[in-house]
């Protein structure tokens, strides 16, 4: 186009490829998963690595985001969504977010597995074809659209349903362990040569994926939660020496009972799985909550589910989803404590709490609303970029992709000396609760690592085959998302 004479100092305008190459991520773009530079060892919430390293190593991911150059072509693709494990607010903002980014593309096959992985292996449970119609309005209800379910059946028939079926986008919406079976199935797509992109969504209502800042849904059961902690409130204001327990969800991390304490301001003791402690005593649980009857009438106590798991007789069982069989703490604790006030003849009115479904099963808020639109946009996009085996998350304010290998190594948990568990107590008032009898620490420690392995870096040279190497003091290191290893043409749609 010819821009004819402009006045003098003015440039001619960038051609329409340049403007549009503005439009997509270069995939050299890197995010830094830690920020804080720490300037002492003794700091609050310092991480040590092996050896007692505690100096600052920038460590990289890469920057999710539609790319300039594509590695399927749009009419040859066909996309299968699973969603598994439990119920998490936002499921269906996803499912809906990755149909309509796939539908921008072009994509016309997107197929809907019901009831998670078993959708493969039951016949009663067909695949849904999923329209931009058809999912329009799903984010206006909780659950999940297309069902859930926990388990995984064998992996090769998955594998073998998904070769049949001619899918090459493989979108799952899951926790840990959904994310570990994604792995496999990967794993044994690349062994048959199969040219299929495996992305995960993270789905965890627990935020204990490793890496990320939060996963979806976490902001809507924090709000959820704080309104079970203001309702016990009342009911122990509104009794004569009142006592409001409230269980919240977190088998192994305590996130959301944390939060929701701080959120709530209400609280006179949180319990999670992290921060071992003891009922009786001088110093335990129940001498804190007579001191807080005596000087204020009430007392409103908020335990995680995975919480004082030592304290109770576990079946030592698993799950379908291979997650340990815990023991009811809420209800438990509920009749000690009416047990301890009987035996010390103080009278006290005590209420138990339990919102588990009610949270899982709401629709989400507005900050999650967005946050699952943009993980679902990126998942696609990931998977058009010809990224495989990756899951897409929130890492200091930007989306990145992640290896799923390195996501999954160890959940996260709250930290005991971080800066946020601080708060907590402080809002709460709670003493440092004596650790548990040893023999029991001892039990524990056998069943459950106390310190998680340490992650090594890969190297950005073998972005397929995952490799580490050796980090000196200082060096940059950078964790690589696996691109799809078989020869494909790209598409330059910038022009």
């Amino acid at each position: 186009m010819n821009w004819g004479t402009l006045p003098d100092g003015i440039e001619a305008p960038e051609s329409r490829e340049q403007n549009m190459r503005r439009l997509y991520v270069h995939d050299e773009d890197r995010v830094l998963l830690k920020v804080v530079h720490y300037g002492n060892p003794t700091s609050v919430g310092i991480e040590f690595e092996e050896g007692g390293d505690w100096q600052f190593k920038p460590l990289w991911t890469q920057r999710a985001g539609p790319r300039a150059q594509i590695y399927f072509h749009p009419s040859a693709v066909k996309a299968a969504i699973v969603t598994c494990g439990g119920l998490c607010p936002g499921l269906n903002d996803v499912i809906r977010q990755v149909v309509f980014t796939l539908d921008v593309y072009g994509v016309k096959e997107i197929l809907g597995i019901q009831y998670g992985f078993k959708g493969f292996v039951d016949p009663k449970y067909p695949p849904v074809a999923l329209t931009r119609k058809l999912v329009s309005r799903v984010h206006m209800a909780g659950g999940s659209f297309l069902g859930v379910s926990r388990g995984t059946p064998d992996l090769n028939d998955i594998v073998d349903k998904l070769q049949d079926w001619g899918i090459n986008f493989f979108f799952i919406i899951g926790g840990n362990g959904s994310h570990a079976g994604a792995h496999e199935i990967y794993k044994r797509c690349l062994e048959r040569k199969m040219k299929i992109a495996v992305v995960g969504i993270p789905k965890t209502i627990d935020n204990d994926l490793q890496l990320v800042d939060k996963t979806f849904g976490f902001d809507t059961s924090v709000e959820e939660a704080q309104r079970a902690i203001n309702a016990a409130f009342v009911e122990a204001s509104s009794a004569y020496n009142g006592v409001g327990i409230v269980k919240l969800m977190g088998r192994q991390s305590g996130f959301i009972a944390m939060y929701a304490t701080l959120a709530s301001g209400q609280v006179d003791i949180v319990l999670i799985p992290e921060v071992p402690f003891v009922l009786e005593g001088e110093h335990g649980v129940y001498n804190f909550m007579k001191k807080r009857l005596d000087k204020n009438g009430l007392c409103v106590v908020v335990i995680a589910e995975g919480a004082g798991q030592e304290l109770l007789e576990s079946s030592g069982g698993v799950d379908a989803s291979g997650n340990p069989i815990l023991g009811d703490i809420g209800k438990w604790f509920y009749s000690q404590v009416k047990a301890y006030f009987g035996k010390i003849k103080m009278s006290v009115d005590v209420k138990y709490i339990d919102p588990t479904y009610m949270i899982r099963a709401r629709h989400c808020n507005s900050s999650d609303h967005i946050i699952c639109s943009v993980l679902g946009q990126n998942a696609v996009h990931g998977a058009f970029a010809g990224y495989t085996d990756i899951t897409i998350g929130l890492v200091n304010t930007h989306y990145v992709f992640l290896p799923i290998p390195k996501v999954i190594e160890v959940a996260r948990k709250v930290d005991p000396n971080s800066n946020m568990w601080h708060r907590t107590v402080t809002s709460t008032g709670q003493p440092d609760f004596p650790m548990v009898p040893q023999k029991i620490s001892e039990k524990k420690a056998q069943s459950q690592p106390s310190s998680p392995p340490k992650s090594q870096p890969t190297s950005p040279k073998s972005p397929v085959s995952g490799s580490s190497r050796s980090q000196s003091p200082g060096e940059s290191r950078s964790l690589s998302c696996r691109r799809h290893p078989f020869d494909m043409k790209t598409s330059d749609r910038s022009m």
